[in-house]
């Protein structure tokens, strides 16, 4: 099994058990799709900032849009705003892929996504603020949603609260320059960052808190997952009374926040036809 450390754990393991608390919080972890797209001699974060440099001078390869990814972006064209928050589901896996992390983590926290992530316009194209295992992220929204297998939802904080977005996208585009590193203890702070904390702590950074951190064993099914909690309490130090932000449900976390209004949802990350929209906004 593994030598502890002084510390009683299992050092080896403590990565596996960490990517299992991050699907918790909403965050894919290892082998997501695009990042795969990535050519075999690059080492960095494919969305960084060096990254996205690389391709604007062409020492890396724009990645080819199909016609799928080229209505997603009209999609967002004509119906997505600055500000918006991304909800999708995610299919990670660990054990030669066996596993199926994040869909098991969904399960434990009664949601049905695993991972954010902030819509804005910038310089006329649709991109998209997250983060992931290689760290801080800016996408095109046409590239960021290949990595959806599933439900896909996006809300937007209502008009009284709207005056927090630009300081929400300047806090996100803040971390993405600096790449701040992704935070796979889900430790609060500002030093390094999961998905669904770093869309919380942008807003809440902007003035507008939308969810507070929930307490670990207080998420709805961890008593029917025992053993995730066991393994994360035996190999990665985490506790049921740990706090950490939660993509959440219709009850709680940052789906359920009272300053959010729907946007879209889709149980199979469709686009949709234009009379499922909830809001018909402006784009911009």
């Amino acid at each position: 099994m593994g030598t502890r450390d002084d510390r009683g754990r299992f050092p080896g393991l403590a990565a596996p058990i960490a990517l299992a608390l991050a699907m918790l919080a909403g965050c894919r972890g290892a082998g997501e799709y695009t990042d795969s797209l990535a050519p075999f001699w690059w080492r960095d974060n494919l969305w960084g900032p060096e990254a996205n440099l690389a391709r604007a001078t062409g020492r890396l390869p724009e990645i080819p849009y199909n016609p799928d990814m080229v209505a997603w972006e009209a999609f967002a064209r004509d119906h997505l705003q600055t500000g918006d928050i991304l909800f999708r589901e995610a299919d990670a896996r660990v054990l030669g892929g066996l596993f199926p992390f994040s869909r098991v983590a969904a399960r434990i926290a009664d949601s049905r996504y695993t991972h954010t992530g902030l819509f804005a316009w910038e310089n006329g194209e649709p991109v998209v603020y997250d983060t992931s295992m290689g760290g801080a992220r800016r996408q095109p929204f046409g590239i960021w949603v290949l990595d959806n297998v599933g439900h896909l939802g996006i809300k937007r904080p209502k008009p009284p609260y709207r005056a927090a977005i630009p300081g929400a996208v300047s806090y996100c585009r803040t971390v993405y320059e600096q790449q701040v590193p992704f935070d796979s203890k889900l430790e609060l702070g500002d030093s390094r960052f999961y998905c669904v904390e770093l869309t919380s702590r942008a807003y809440q950074a902007a003035g507008l808190d939308l969810a507070e951190p929930v307490r670990m064993g207080d998420l709805p099914r961890v008593h029917e997952h025992r053993l995730v909690f066991l393994l994360a309490r035996l190999f990665a130090s985490f506790h049921p009374d740990q706090r950490m932000y939660a993509t959440g449900n219709d009850s709680f976390g940052l789906w359920a926040s009272p300053a959010l209004e729907e946007v879209y949802v889709s149980e199979d990350g469709t686009r949709p036809d234009p009379s499922c929209l909830v809001v018909l906004p402006s784009p911009q």
